[in-house]
């Protein structure tokens, strides 16, 4: 099973792609995680993404979907692979479909993630972070014992700047204006696997999993 899954901020992506992949006993490929093995390493890619990175330059596609080759050629990924963090763009689906034709795979689906805007701005602005552990809590889904203090420590609670409504719209802005035309590649390919984000986690698992069995 190869499957690749996207979602905005806010829509438990990160959750679902946890046990997703111990129910379809695959591996979790997160971009991010991949970057920073892959310079770790010193593979080949790595140095080359290192060399942007340290010049304060974007990757360019080829080197990160060389990165990707590279990640989903490891013995661990032989019996499947969860692909996040990546395509973030039509330029780097195609570039990704290419690699897949030249090393014989074949994706089984693309799984997105669909949460209403004003959910997502519930979700994201009502974070809450205690000051002295880091605990993370949520004004209406994880409400502390105490308001306003961690339940761990009884450190103070406050909200990440990056929170607010304003920082929030704008990243959920960026968001669909980058996915949206990737959202339509994949449905043009009949790969994408649209799952609704507001309910329960389980819901969220059982319908991704009836989706893709």
């Amino acid at each position: 099973m190869r499957l690749l899954i996207m979602g905005p901020p806010g829509a438990g992506k990160g959750t679902q792609a946890e046990v997703l992949i111990k129910e379809l006993q695959i591996t979790h490929v997160s971009t991010g995680d991949m970057f920073r093995a892959a310079i770790k390493e010193g593979t080949d890619m790595g140095k080359k993404a290192k060399e942007y990175m340290d010049k304060g330059e974007l990757v360019p596609d080829s080197v990160v979907v060389g990165m990707v080759k590279d990640r989903i050629s490891q013995p661990d990924c032989v019996k499947g692979f969860l692909l996040d963090g990546f395509p973030r763009t039509v330029a780097q689906a195609e570039a990704l479909d290419e690699t897949f034709k030249e090393m014989g795979i074949k994706s089984d689906g693309v799984i997105n993630i669909d949460v209403p805007r004003e959910r997502l701005m519930d979700r994201l602005t009502g974070r809450r972070i205690c000051r002295s552990c880091g605990a993370s809590y949520h004004v209406i889904f994880n409400k502390p014992v105490v308001e306003g203090k961690c339940n761990s420590c009884g450190g103070e609670l406050y909200q990440r700047s990056d929170d607010n409504e304003v920082a929030v719209g704008n990243r959920l802005d960026i968001y669909e204006a980058q996915t949206q035309p990737l959202i339509d590649y994949y449905a043009k390919q009949n790969l994408l696997k649209n799952i609704n984000g507001d309910q329960d986690i389980n819901d969220v698992l059982a319908d991704v999993l009836a989706s893709v069995r």
